[in-house]
């Protein structure tokens, strides 16, 4: 009885802890895609002034990860967990204050470190209460609430300035930080285990990373990288070979695939290791990318949806186990830290680079280069963790 209780996933921590994620999640995506129309309609900024008043939110999520994967072991997960969240309530009520353009450019950065330093908490809440022997289908779980916050936030931030304007996507945002405030006070975290000192006083950029975490980090950094294609030109893209709708269903079908693939790649994973759900899953992310190039109908774009579903959506919470399985577990901060980081950038830098492939190759062109980048991701994956996985599968007791 002792035995199955310790193997229970669905417990009410696990749960709450999921919820938080989502909520807080949710709100990120929910204004990542309004705060550029944000700022050109209010402002009536630049494209490039209302691009960096979007994503100045990923350079404030970028110096949160790096601190709170350093202080986490020190001040624990349930306590970081408070900080953040008490934090985005005040900066999320801050928005709804008239300001200049580069108060909100700074109010985005304060704003990306506290969600942050709270992502590093839950993440690493989520790894200390999961059952080692259920650790790829619990992250796999979990990461499904920023799956659903992927699909769910942009659609509710697109129909409330529709419906209301933009001030309603401000107060439903505020909303969202008070509910994962009240529910993170629940949460009871592990205490986390302390690690050896190894502070001397100066600063060592290896003090905010972990380094067994490096190698699928960077494999998760490729992958990203070209999931950015998806996430910032999709929409465009389904416009102009006349596809709207397709383009609006897109985020529904790749969540509903990720939910319903979840269930089986995630025990899979527990089981059998990571490469007989990895290789598979890299293939259907490279032709869901082909496919898409070519789309003239809108079942073929739907079709490349659930590919890519299945493909990315499976490698982002593999890889996520993996940062953990191979961390000790008094470094899980600074793995999760890692892992995010990677993924960040990807997210973050790809559509910088990919904004000067289209003028050159059109939107077909960027996919299908895309979907070499990919494939190419089979090797990097290879010779960084896919040929030591049965090794490592062992050694982690999994």
């Amino acid at each position: 009885m002792s035995e199955v209780y310790k193997d229970r996933l669905w417990t009410k921590d696990f749960i709450n802890t999921s919820i938080v994620n989502f909520a807080l999640m949710m709100s990120q995506y929910l204004l990542l895609v309004t705060m550029a129309m944000y700022a050109a309609g209010e402002y009536n900024a630049s494209v490039g002034m209302a691009g960096l008043v979007s994503s100045a939110f990923i350079i404030g999520s970028l110096i949160g990860r790096l601190f709170g994967g350093k202080h986490i072991t020190a001040m624990g997960g349930k306590k970081m967990l408070i900080i953040g969240s008490v934090l985005i309530v005040i900066l999320t009520a801050s928005y709804l204050i008239p300001m200049g353009i580069y108060t909100l450019i700074v109010l985005r950065i304060l704003h990306g470190a506290a969600m942050g330093y709270a992502m590093t908490a839950t993440g690493t809440i989520i790894a200390q209460i999961i059952p080692p022997s259920r650790n790829g289908e619990g992250i796999g779980y979990f990461s499904m609430s920023v799956v659903l916050a992927t699909a769910v936030g942009p659609l509710i931030g697109v129909s409330l300035i529709a419906a209301y304007g933009f001030t309603s996507i401000f107060l439903f945002s505020f909303a969202m930080a008070i509910i994962s405030l009240v529910i993170g006070l629940t949460v009871k975290a592990p205490p986390g285990q302390p690690s050896k000192s190894t502070d001397s006083g100066k600063f060592k950029i290896m003090d905010f990373f972990e380094k067994r975490a490096m190698p699928i980090s960077a494999v998760m950094f490729v992958m990203a990288f070209a999931y950015s294609g998806i996430l910032s030109y999709v929409t465009a893209y389904a416009e102009s070979i006349s596809l709207i709708q397709a383009g609006s269903l897109y985020f529904t079908v790749y969540g509903i695939t990720v939910l319903l693939s979840r269930p089986i790649t995630g025990p899979l994973l527990d089981r059998k290791g990571a490469n007989i759900v990895m290789y598979p899953a890299i293939i259907m992310f490279a032709i869901g990318l082909a496919v898409i190039s070519q789309a003239s109908l809108t079942m073929v774009f739907l079709i490349a949806a659930a590919l890519i579903g299945f493909g990315y959506g499976n490698i982002q919470s593999v890889t996520q186990a993996l940062a953990i399985k191979v961390t000790p577990p008094e470094r899980l901060g600074l793995a999760n830290t890692t892992y995010f980081i990677a993924l960040d950038l990807g997210l973050g830098f790809g559509p910088f680079l990919l904004g000067y492939i289209v003028p050159s190759l059109g939107y077909r062109g960027m996919y299908m280069t895309l979907a070499f980048v990919v494939l190419a991701g089979i090797i990097v994956y290879y010779f960084l963790h896919g040929r030591r996985d049965k090794e490592i599968t062992k050694n982690s007791g999994a």
